[in-house]
């Protein structure tokens, strides 16, 4: 089998394999068997509750609080709603929505307790927030994660008495300052009897559910949540990246407590966040799917936990194209530099020497420098002059992913287009990320995976060779990394992407380096030509973004921001 041919199966595969990790799975409708998640029975209440917005204290929050309390007393719950002042900064932003300058707004928190069978047993608690912001019904955020934990009971309540209580917090004002939450963790009695929390939430209004935030020292939760979750999504990563933004949601106010905390949220179509239109209809069913049956699955595992997880070393997890979570201490990156760097030698021994190797070192570099440069310069061309919409921003992201995407490729294209590279050239390319692996382990070891294990897999092909075996190797270790990177780059440019746009080059980079041991050079000329393609696309996307009027899903209380 030629080269050519195996790079062409390989990026089939590695495409299949990122557009699987990042589908979430079909809704299962209303007559789905009663001890599983069913996005079609959840729809109910999502449609009950995001009928209209409904602002923290307005009577029409008032009339969601009431479906959900008589949804859980319907379930066997006792319910109780606790009210509090809202505090200071969150009035204040409660009447720039409301227009009423309330200076002591009444919040209330709804509280649902399915007892179990032993009350002296830590409980374990289900978050969600029921306020929505100005203008939006809410749908996603958080009627959402509301619904998928009203279904969430249901299903565990349907299997019989559970081990533990099991509560449901339900708070208010999170849209203006996570005053429930705070409320809860700091004042109400029953934070004492809870053990482990669950937290769900999502900026969008669609795409894969992720595990994106843990409790400090977090290794016994994961492995509780490795064990139990069928179709999990997430990193170890994304719990760090998480760590370092200026963001918040409930789950923050447990931090400084004892709890073990978990939060989960989704944040495909994105220009739904906070929008007018992020309706019932709008919401990705399949994502509503994704998160219920995640924390379904956590819960009942943690349901009968004995003990629940506590404190243990931070782990490295990721999970492998949404099959299972691969979990390993975060010491073992030592070990794939290690194996990486064993694999490199023996490839640097091979046809090329010193020279090939500086050259490959060289292009990799160039590419990094170059990718981000395009990335920069056309990420400003779309932001047009005055300060952006944050909104706005969020609704140009799938064109935002087709202008990281070919300037991307255009950069690929001039650096590593014409390269016929030999085997010393290869482990010239490997280097410099096998140097940024070996930084990123030293400082931040939860989170270098995403370089050190593709440098690893890199090393092995490269000490295979160029036989039979070594092509099924490089095959097999491209379509991997290919479909984990092209997964990783949606997540990236979803998160990041209208800010922060060259933070594609690191999948980018990586994804190259997977793939050059299949890579044969094309003549100069035709690579010259198809970066220019792809600039004129990248350039005319960044035109399209700048030119087009404000997205009609943009919340009218920033149209003017």
């Amino acid at each position: 089998m030629s080269k050519r041919l195996i790079l062409l199966v390989t990026l089939v595969l590695g495409v299949l394999l990122g557009i699987r990790a990042t589908t979430p799975p079909a809704a299962l409708g209303a007559n789905a068997p009663p001890q599983v998640f069913a996005a079609g029975r959840a729809m109910a209440d999502v449609r009950a509750i995001a009928a209209r917005p409904h602002l923290a204290a307005s009577p029409e929050d008032a009339a969601v609080r009431a479906h959900i309390a008589q949804r859980m007393q319907a379930m066997g719950m006792t319910v109780r709603e606790d009210r509090y002042v809202a505090m200071p900064k969150s009035a204040e932003r409660l009447a720039g929505w409301n227009g009423q300058n309330d200076p002591s707004p009444v919040l209330t928190n709804v509280i649902g307790v399915l007892p179990g069978k032993d009350p002296s047993l830590p409980a374990v608690l289900l978050m969600a927030h029921h306020d929505t912001v100005a203008g939006s019904p809410g749908a996603a955020d958080d009627t959402a994660g509301v619904s998928a934990l009203l279904e969430t009971v249901r299903a565990v309540h349907a299997e019989g008495q559970p081990a533990r209580d099991l509560v449901v917090l339900i708070t208010d004002g999170e849209e203006l300052g996570l005053d429930g939450a705070h409320h809860f963790f700091t004042a109400d009695p029953m934070r004492q009897h809870v053990g482990a929390v669950i937290n769900v939430e999502a900026r969008g209004g669609g795409g894969r559910t992720t595990l994106f935030e843990t409790s400090a020292d977090n290794g016994a939760a994961i492995a509780r949540a490795a064990g139990a979750i069928g179709r999990p999504g997430g990193s170890s990563l994304a719990v760090f990246i998480y760590k370092v933004l200026p963001n918040d949601t409930d789950l923050s106010e447990t931090r400084d407590g004892p709890w073990t905390g978990y939060n989960f949220a989704f944040i495909g179509r994105p220009w739904l966040y906070h929008s007018p239109m992020a309706t019932p209809d709008a919401l990705d069913q399949g994502a509503l799917q994704d998160m219920g049956a995640q924390v379904l699955d956590l819960t009942r595992a943690l349901l009968v936990a004995e003990p629940l997880p506590g404190k243990a070393a931070d782990v490295v997890f990721f999970d492998v194209f949404g099959l299972f979570l691969l979990v390993y201490p975060a010491w073992a990156g030592w070990v794939m530099l290690a194996v990486a760097a064993a694999g490199l030698a023996i490839g640097a021994r091979r046809e090329g020497g010193w020279s090939e190797g500086l050259a490959g070192a060289g292009r990799m570099l160039a590419l990094i420098v170059l990718a981000a440069l395009v990335l920069w310069a056309v990420n400003q061309l779309s932001l047009g002059m005055g300060k952006p919409n944050y909104y706005d921003r969020l609704a140009a992201i799938p064109r935002l992913e087709v202008l990281a995407l070919a300037g991307g490729l255009a950069a690929w294209l001039l650096t590593l287009g014409a390269w016929k590279a030999r085997p010393a050239g290869l482990v010239g390319a490997v280097l410099p990320l096998f140097v940024l692996g070996a930084v990123m382990q030293a400082l931040a070891p939860t989170a270098a995976y995403i370089v050190v294990l593709p440098v690893m897999i890199a090393g092995l092909t490269v000490a295979a060779g160029e036989g039979v075996a070594g092509r099924l190797v490089a095959l097999a270790a491209g379509a991997f990394v290919l479909g984990y990177m092209l997964s990783f780059g949606h997540q990236v440019m979803q998160g990041v992407g209208p800010n922060l746009p060259y933070a594609a080059v690191l999948p980018l980079a990586v994804a190259a380096m997977a793939l050059l041991p299949l890579w044969e050079a094309i003549p100069a000329r035709a690579a010259q030509i198809g970066a220019a393609l792809l600039l004129v696309a990248a350039l005319g996307t960044a035109l399209t973004v700048r030119l087009d009027p404000l997205a009609d899903t943009v919340p009218p209380y920033s149209a003017d921001k």
